[in-house]
C-alpha cells in the first residue's frame, strides 16, 4: 500500500511538473522576440494611399510599409511574421489603446493632442501642405495664386480650410470623400489643383496612369511630422523603434524606400527637414 502510494506521488509530481513546464513554454512562446506579444505583430498602415501604403490584393506597397517592415525586422519579425491592419484615421488612437495593432505607420501625425492618448517613436519622415497640378500649369505656384481656381481636397479637410483662411480667400472648393477622387479630377481638367502632404500627393503623382501628367508645385506650407504610434508610455519600444529609424537612415536604406515608393513622380525630399531625427522617447 505504500508503494502504491509512494507510485501514485510520483506520477502526480511529475504531471505538474510537465505542466509548469509546458506553461512556461507556451508563455515563453507568447512573448516573442524584442517588441511582441505573440510570434506575430500586427502593424497598422493606410490601405489607400498609393506610394505611401497601398493594399492590392495581398500585396502591401508604398515608404510607410518600408519602414514598418524595416523596423519590424530589427524587432525580430519579417515576413508572414507581420501583419498589416488597415488603420483609417479617425481609428488610429483607437487601435493602439485597444491593442489590436502594436504599431502604427500611417502618415500619423505628431501632435500635442494625439499624445495625450498614443505615445510616438520617430519622426521618419517630416511633410509639407503642397499643391498637386497639371504637368503643364504654370499659373499656379503657390496657395496664394488659388484665387479664382478650382482646388480639391476631402470634405472636412483641415488642408483645404487653411488655404481658403490664410491664403486665397476666393479659391472655389471642390471637396470629395477621397483624394484618389480629387486626382482623378484634376486629371481630367475638371479642378486646377489638389491639396493636401506634399509626400502624399507625390504618391499618387508616382501612379502609373497618371505619368508625366501631373506634378507638385514644390512650396511646401506646413511641416508634419510623421510618427510611428504606439501604446502610451511604452518608452522600452519607442526606444527600440527610433534605434531602428536611426539605423534605416545611415544605412541608406531610408533614402532608398523614398526613391523606390514616391521617387518616380520626381518628387525630392526637403532636406532641410529630411531625414529627420527621432524625437527622445517619454
Amino acid at each position: 500500500m505504500k508503494i502504491m502510494r509512494s507510485l501514485l506521488a510520483a506520477s502526480a509530481a511529475m504531471v505538474l511538473t510537465a505542466s509548469l513546464s509546458a506553461c512556461v513554454s507556451d508563455e515563453a512562446a507568447e512573448a516573442g522576440p524584442a517588441g511582441g506579444d505573440s510570434d506575430t505583430i500586427t502593424i497598422g498602415i493606410k490601405f489607400d494611399q498609393p506610394g505611401l501604403g497601398l493594399r492590392e490584393g495581398s500585396d502591401y506597397t508604398g515608404f510607410d510599409v518600408e519602414v514598418a517592415k524595416y523596423v519590424a525586422k530589427e524587432l525580430g519579425y519579417e515576413g508572414d511574421k507581420v501583419v498589416f491592419k488597415e488603420s483609417v484615421s479617425a481609428q488610429r488612437e483607437t487601435l493602439i489603446e485597444s491593442g489590436q495593432v502594436k504599431l502604427i505607420f500611417a502618415t500619423y501625425s505628431i501632435t500635442d493632442a494625439r499624445k495625450e492618448k498614443v505615445s510616438f517613436g520617430g519622426p521618419y519622415f517630416i511633410a509639407g501642405q503642397d499643391l498637386l497640378v497639371s504637368a503643364d500649369n504654370s499659373d499656379i505656384t503657390g496657395p496664394e495664386s488659388l484665387n479664382g481656381k478650382k482646388l480639391c481636397s476631402v470634405a472636412g479637410s483641415t488642408p483645404a480650410e487653411k488655404i481658403k483662411k490664410e491664403y486665397a480667400q476666393q479659391v472655389d472648393l471642390q471637396e470629395y470623400d477621397s483624394y484618389s477622387k480629387c486626382v482623378q479630377e484634376l486629371s481630367a481638367g475638371s479642378v486646377d489643383a489638389v491639396t493636401t502632404d506634399n509626400v502624399i500627393l507625390a504618391g499618387f503623382a508616382a501612379q502609373q496612369q497618371y505619368a508625366g501628367k501631373l506634378k507638385l508645385v514644390g512650396a511646401p506650407f506646413s511641416e508634419e511630422r510623421y510618427g510611428v504610434g504606439l501604446k502610451k508610455g511604452d518608452t522600452e519600444l519607442c526606444g527600440k523603434v527610433n534605434d531602428a529609424i536611426t539605423k534605416m537612415i545611415d544605412s541608406g536604406e531610408w533614402q532608398k524606400a523614398i526613391d523606390n515608393t514616391v521617387g518616380p513622380s520626381g518628387f525630392e525630399v526637403d532636406t532641410a527637414t529630411n531625414p529627420p531625427k527621432p524625437d527622445t522617447c517619454s
